[in-house]
């Protein structure tokens, strides 16, 4: 019969001083000691609880002061006295709640001897998977596959003493569902300074087996609006919140927003995904909705573990649409990662209001008339706006000739307060018009030295802007105000222009005069207080009208413009003569000719240029007259010089043949024909 075996082995010095422990070892009966231990060989033990004896022995032990001593021998011998008794409180428990593993082990010896205990699950037919060992030294190892949960806390000991072993499993699976192990083992150091630990004893018991009962995941999702705007600009706050929420344990909830078109009970429009919050809280956007989440007109966010909020700063009439919320629970997957338990989608919620259309009023009011020219003439406009929040207004002032006719832009003022002359383009009179702001909604327009051309309607162009998100300026609405207008007595002379011609039908390379005269009627002024701008055109349109380029020109101040390389010259042989010469004609000069004068005159009164109406002359037509002979001398000359050189060639070609036939056979002589004539005769 074989017994573990327990040694006190004490070595004595030959004074029979104090005890010295000299070795502790734990063998087999008719084992041997380990190398470096007292070599001290056991004949027999019987199968007591303990024996004392006196044995001598060659000792090899640094500790022993010779190499014969007698050592005193306490050998004791340790049963199979492990016992082990396993219990589970609640063996049938539901998903999420507590399972207790308990762990009793009693043993007959316990001095010198350490004690482990393991936890272990079968699952069906596979093999024993270890969960949690605890000892011999207090130290704690987690099996391979519970690694993660023992770091979450989902394994926890209980240690209360007296050979009480307890391992709760925290937030029960249905995959803790199996037969549950309880193995205890006890253990002895061993080696150098006891560095090793030996098993000497093993106990294992099954503890019976763990129903998880599956619990569904249980929630509501409630959507309302904590701001629903009632006009254009105004925010809107939607509130997603997760209600009863019961057995999410572990898991995680996200959200995702969705817009449609269609009002509430109506399918037939698409939803549209805003933006979404996964199960790790990162937020994805939709490409519609992406640029204004980042530039923050759109958040998302979450203000409590159940409750997502959508929020819009300034809504737009766009916004207007039926919106919901679509909660996903999301619980660890088996392996890694997260799968999707459960959706709730919540019930719709419309963002509606009644549109208010803006409205923009404008009235003009003459301040000042312009009785005669030179005068000043002064309007202003008064703007009536509603329904436009936080409006900026653009001022243009518009005149037309003849009312209902082509308008053409004097001058504007931005939203910006930014003035800007439009297409009043004369050099001369740049500051005779002023726009300026003398009011919250009120504009004046002032003309200093009205003309005969100012005479005309005039009217404001209004349009109110305002500012998106973004603090851009959005068109909202353009109106146009009443027209005023200029319409003073013309007291000054009458003009009139005729266009004279020297010939109309001319020969190539000849230069051709036309002659643009202007007369004066009823009153005439002094010579020095009248001038002129003329300009000559070529074209079948009326290119005064249309803005074509004159062919040239001389304004008042006697300076001659050319367009372009044409062969032309313009000279003023008197005050009212005004001479075009067109040099060396050519097709391209044949087609129509009319001159333009635009009179001024210097007022006695204000010493200032006053301009007249324009004046156009009727037109003049120039064709290029071409004679028989001046039109048969080219072609009949080409056909001459043609057949001359025809043929030349010829001649040549016929005198380098024959050169070439004769020339072959020099040597042959033809045959003489008498000699036939005496064959024949013979």
């Amino acid at each position: 019969m074989n017994f573990r075996i327990w040694y006190d082995l004490f070595c004595f010095n030959n004074t029979r001083a104090a005890l010295t422990p000299c070795a502790c070892l734990c063998v087999k009966r008719d084992d041997h000691i380990m190398p470096r231990d007292l070599r001290i060989q056991i004949a027999s033990c019987a199968s007591l609880e303990s024996r004392k004896s006196d044995v001598g022995a060659k000792s090899s032990h640094d500790r022993c002061s010779s190499d014969l001593e007698i050592c005193h021998l306490l050998c004791l011998v340790i049963g199979d006295s492990l016992k082990v008794a396993p219990a589970i409180p609640k063996s049938a428990v539901s998903e999420g709640e507590s399972v207790e593993l308990q762990c009793n082990t009693t043993r007959g010896f316990a001095e010198h001897t350490f004690l482990s205990v393991t936890w272990s699950i079968r699952k069906g037919s596979s093999p024993l998977e270890e969960i949690l060992t605890f000892g011999p030294d207090n130290k704690i190892k987690v099996g391979r596959h519970y690694t993660q949960r023992y770091t979450d806390g989902g394994l926890q000991l209980d240690l209360r003493g007296g050979g009480f072993y307890g391992l709760v499993l925290k937030r029960a699976k249905p995959s803790d569902q199996g037969k549950y192990v309880c193995m205890a083992q006890e253990w002895v150091r061993q080696g150098e300074e006891g560095r090793n630990w030996r098993k000497i004893l093993e106990k294992s018991e099954e503890m019976g087996e763990v129903l998880v009962t599956p619990t569904e995941l249980q929630f509501k999702v409630t959507l309302t609006a904590s701001l629903n705007p009632q006009s254009t600009s105004e925010p809107t706050e939607l509130r997603c919140e997760v209600l009863n929420l019961l057995h999410l344990q572990d898991g995680r909830l996200g959200v995702t927003w969705s817009y449609s078109t269609n009002t509430p009970g109506d399918v037939s429009q698409k939803k549209i995904t805003i933006a979404s919050v996964n199960e790790q809280g990162a937020l994805i956007a939709s490409s519609e909705y992406q640029q204004r989440l980042d530039s923050g007109d759109i958040a998302v966010t979450r203000r409590e573990s159940n409750i997502f909020v959508l929020r819009m700063l300034q809504t737009r009439d766009a916004d207007m649409g039926s919106y919901s919320c679509a909660v996903t629970a999301w619980k660890p997957a088996s392996q890694s990662g997260w799968e999707k338990a459960k959706e709730v989608q919540s019930a719709p919620v419309t963002v509606q209001w009644t549109p208010k259309i803006p409205v923009l009023r404008v009235a003009a009011h003459r301040v000042r008339e312009a009785s005669t020219g030179g005068s000043t003439f002064e309007m202003s406009c008064q703007l009536t706006g509603q329904n436009l929040k936080n409006p900026g207004y653009s001022v243009l002032i518009r005149f037309e000739e003849i009312l209902g006719g082509k308008s053409r832009k004097v001058l504007s003022l931005s939203q910006d307060s930014v003035l800007q002359l439009e297409e009043w383009s004369e050099p001369s009179r740049i500051d005779s018009v002023v726009l300026e702001k003398t009011g919250q909604l009120e504009y004046r327009f002032r003309l200093y030295g009205a003309q005969v051309t100012d005479r005309g309607f005039y009217y404001c162009d209004v349009t109110a802007w305002t500012r998106d998100q973004t603090q851009d300026w959005i068109k909202a609405i353009s109106t146009e105000s009443n027209k005023i207008q200029i319409d003073f007595v013309h007291t000054g002379p009458v003009f009139n222009i005729s266009i004279h011609s020297e010939a109309n039908n001319v020969l190539p390379g000849d230069t051709v005069q036309m002659k643009c005269v202007i007369s004066v009627l009823d009153a005439s002024p002094n010579t020095g207080d009248m001038a002129f701008n003329v300009r000559w055109f070529q074209n079948t349109d009326r290119a005064v009208n249309n803005g074509v380029q004159p062919l040239i020109s001389m304004d008042r101040w006697g300076v001659v413009k050319k367009t372009g390389s044409n062969d032309t010259s313009l000279e003023r042989t008197d005050m009212h003569t005004f001479i075009l010469s067109l040099h060396k004609i050519q097709d391209r000069d044949v087609g129509e000719y009319y001159c333009s004068a635009t009179p001024w005159l210097l007022s006695p009164a204000t010493g200032a240029w006053n301009k007249e109406k324009d004046l156009i002359s009727t037109s003049s037509f120039l064709f290029i007259k071409i004679e028989l002979w001046e039109s048969l001398k080219m072609p009949v000359g080409y056909g001459l010089t043609a057949a001359v050189i025809a043929g030349l060639l010829s001649v040549l070609l016929g005198l380098a043949v024959a050169h070439c036939c004769f020339s072959r056979n020099p040597m042959h002589t033809p045959r003489p024909r008498n000699k036939l004539m005496d064959l024949e005769m013979d």
